[in-house]
């Protein structure tokens, strides 16, 4: 037996175990994100350490993720400048808040990078997601009912806030794994509403006693958009009568099982709270629609910014929109890149949306998530999100994959041509 043939299974089990260490690695980083309680989270403390030996091991940045990487780079500029308009900018508070911005920003690089390698870790990061969204949502239930000792640490105001500082970014967070369990319901057969059913039905439930007017529109536009994406993609007409099918059986459930937690006064009575569109924080004087129109006002005479964090201090609560953040936190450097960067990732994502590759199922359910995402900045900052840095990631790994197989294809033609 010759050297290179006793050679050829050493390397092929050198890569196997490659490959291994690689998805736990990342999926346990996804599955980190579920669990921000302060910050710094172990999720930035983890991510530093794992981008660093990536990058001492080899990690390459495709020239199709090189504009998200340029985006997010001049968007954090922006901040810095803005800083620069403070009267005082000693505090330790907006350092911090703009390291984590930086930071944030290079994760979503990062896990875009590694998905270009290898799109075979699309599957465990949504593994993890799920485990991670499971394990907040249950906690966020026990402790909304009070069902066991301590678990009252995983609520605030009445609202189940899982292991997250706040309700309204506790529930955004599981609609990922919502709409990829809700897209192997409707795309898999009997098997798959056994394993998946239950997990998506804690899921559905611990994002109700969110109370997260923003999660649950969230869900619902995501859950819509991707029903519509799969009917569109399909030339089958049964498969688009068995679609609708259970779509319609989908939506049953989840009204009879919101029917049946409406039963619970303690449900019912936040619930009838916080379903009224207009909450009394929206349309008071100084309200978060007052602050709109003072912050854009605002933004006319200060091109730089106000600084990172000062909009909440002078007016007593935080911008509470994304396009308003930029503005008056990174200024219009930072505003017009987040602009750019946001058209460009949903552009170049829904441009390959309906091709068919081994990733398509994942770049659908994180790319019409992104979408909701971008819906709900108008009503909420989302620049310190985890999770939203996450599905950049994932929607700009599948851009650099699609760059890829498209020059691959093309250097075959050239080939047989030549």
């Amino acid at each position: 037996m010759s050297a290179a043939a006793v050679q050829l299974p050493q390397s092929a089990i050198n890569q196997k175990s490659i490959d291994i260490v690689a998805a736990a690695s990342v999926s346990f980083g996804v599955f980190l994100a579920g669990f921000v309680i302060r910050e710094p989270a172990p999720y930035e403390l983890y991510m530093a350490a794992l981008i660093g030996v990536w990058a001492l091991f080899g990690l390459r940045l495709s020239m199709s993720i090189t504009p998200l990487l340029a985006l997010l780079i001049t968007f954090n500029i922006g901040g810095m400048i803005s800083m620069t308009q403070m009267a005082d900018i000693t505090t330790r508070d907006v350092p911090l808040y703009l390291a984590v911005s930086l930071f944030l920003a290079f994760t979503a690089v990062f896990i875009a990078a590694v998905l270009a390698e290898r799109h075979q870790l699309y599957l465990y990061m949504f593994r993890a997601w799920t485990l991670a969204a499971l394990m907040t949502g249950a906690a966020g239930i026990i402790g909304y009912f009070h069902a066991l000792p301590g678990f009252d640490a995983f609520t605030l105001y009445d609202r189940a806030a899982g292991v997250f500082q706040d309700p309204n970014v506790f529930g955004p967070f599981l609609v990922l794994p919502g709409v990829w369990l809700l897209y192997r319901l409707l795309t898999g057969g009997l098997r798959d509403w056994l394993w998946c059913g239950p997990p998506l039905a804690v899921i559905v439930f611990a994002l109700l006693l969110s109370f997260s007017r923003g999660a649950w529109g969230l869900f619902g536009f995501s859950s819509l958009l991707i029903m519509g994406t799969l009917f569109l993609r399909s030339q089958s007409g049964a498969f688009r009568l068995r679609l609708v099918m259970m779509s319609v059986a989908a939506v049953s459930v989840l009204v009879i099982g919101l029917l049946v937690a409406l039963q619970f006064p303690a449900i019912s009575d936040l619930f009838t709270t916080r379903a009224q569109l207009v909450q009394d924080y929206d349309g008071a004087r100084l309200g978060r629609f007052a602050r709109y129109a003072i912050g854009f006002m605002l933004a006319t005479e200060h091109p730089f910014g106000i600084g990172p964090l000062q909009f909440g201090q002078i007016y007593g609560e935080d911008t509470h929109n994304i396009w308003l953040k930029s503005l008056m936190d990174y200024g219009w450097l930072g505003f017009a890149s987040w602009l750019t960067m946001i058209v460009w990732t949903l552009a170049g994502g829904f441009r390959i949306l309906f091709r068919e590759r081994p990733w398509q199922p994942f770049l659908l359910c994180a790319w019409v998530t992104l979408v909701g995402h971008v819906a709900l900045g108008s009503f909420i900052d989302t620049d310190h999100w985890r999770h939203f840095y996450l599905l950049l990631g994932m929607v700009w790994g599948a851009i650099a994959l699609e760059a890829r197989h498209g020059a691959h294809y093309s250097r075959l033609a050239r080939q047989q041509v030549a």
